[in-house]
């Protein structure tokens, strides 16, 4: 039954379910209402934005790139969306140019890497201050009010007893995971991420691999400003500070290699899951705000370590088959 475990799941996600389950225990015992039907819809809703943004970054890190302007592009979209509906603008159409923006500001994060050559991390390090900025001039640095009910009823409504910001979530989890795994993009993703050069010579084209990457993370980031705007009732310019970081954690933890080449989407959901189960245990046990920025931290370098040791244990195995082999 445990090999069965093994193959089904890997070992890796099996000792991330494990710490998920020991988390739900330990957190229920400080608090019962912990593993109340009610609390665990909360986390699902607290993972929607989360999630969104971490299917972003598990294809950027596989490609072996980053991005640190999701908690901006977010709180910018939110603010962009909030704006244009106040203003009367079509609802549609003002997600529409909302989304487009985000692409946009892919493309340009993107440009950053490809063409100026820069870092991914230093890139995005610009764009994140930019687009917070932009959110604070849009709205003159306060929240914009929303009005319409059907933007609202966004936030609101439920299918299933489960909020639609969940259900947007599951499925795009659906949709990428598939394009990931299953397609000759998705192998592509693997192949510029394990070994830019040979992918090249493979015939591949990693700048557009990465212009992709940059545009989708875009999209997603939009999506989801829109979607916590609906939540909140307003487009916030402050909102969703360090969700980047969150994210991230939530990807290296479900097995993502911060070097690229590795990963998959099903760890993502069960880290993104564990990080936003985490967050939400230790604001339940009134754990106070500066301390919970210590737990975060050493969640991320926990995560770090065990990426670290994972990528040792693949590289002996390499280095035991190449001496099997010869």
């Amino acid at each position: 039954m445990k090999q069965r475990l093994k193959n089904a799941f890997g070992g890796d996600k099996l000792i991330l379910i494990g710490a998920t389950v020991v988390v739900f225990a330990m957190f229920t015992l400080l608090n019962r209402n912990f593993l109340s039907w009610t609390n665990f819809v909360n986390i699902l809703v607290a993972t929607s934005l989360v999630g969104l943004v971490a299917i972003g970054h598990t294809y950027l890190i596989i490609a072996g790139q980053n991005d640190l302007s999701p908690g901006s592009l977010a709180a910018f979209s939110g603010v962009l969306a909030a704006l244009l509906v106040s203003q009367g603008l079509n609802l549609y159409l003002s997600f529409a140019i909302t989304i487009l923006a985000g692409a946009l500001i892919g493309v340009f994060n993107a440009f950053m890497v490809n063409r100026i050559k820069l870092q991914a991390f230093i890139a995005t390090l610009v764009t994140q201050s930019i687009v917070r900025g932009f959110a604070y001039i849009l709205c003159d640095g306060r929240p914009i009010a929303i009005g319409d009910k059907a933007f609202i009823q966004i936030g609101r409504a439920r299918f299933l007893d489960i909020p639609v910001a969940v259900w947007i979530m599951i499925v795009a989890f659906i949709i990428f995971g598939f394009i990931l795994s299953k397609t000759r993009f998705g192998r592509s993703i693997y192949a510029i991420g394990g070994n830019e050069s040979a992918a090249r010579l493979a015939g591949l084209n990693p700048r557009r691999i990465v212009l992709l990457c940059f545009v989708m993370m875009g999209v997603m980031c939009a999506i989801g400003g829109i979607v916590f705007a609906a939540r909140m009732n307003s487009g916030q310019p402050a909102a969703n500070v360090n969700l980047e970081f969150d994210a991230i954690t939530a990807v290296i933890l479900g097995g993502v290699s911060f070097t690229g080449g590795v990963g998959t989407m099903g760890g993502t959901i069960i880290g993104v899951f564990l990080i936003q189960a985490f967050n939400t245990g230790l604001t339940m046990v009134n754990v106070p705000s500066f301390w919970q920025y210590v737990a975060k931290g050493a969640l991320l370098l926990f995560a770090l370590t065990s990426d670290y040791i994972r990528k040792q244990n693949r590289e002996r195995q390499l280095l035991e088959a190449s001496k099997k082999n010869g």
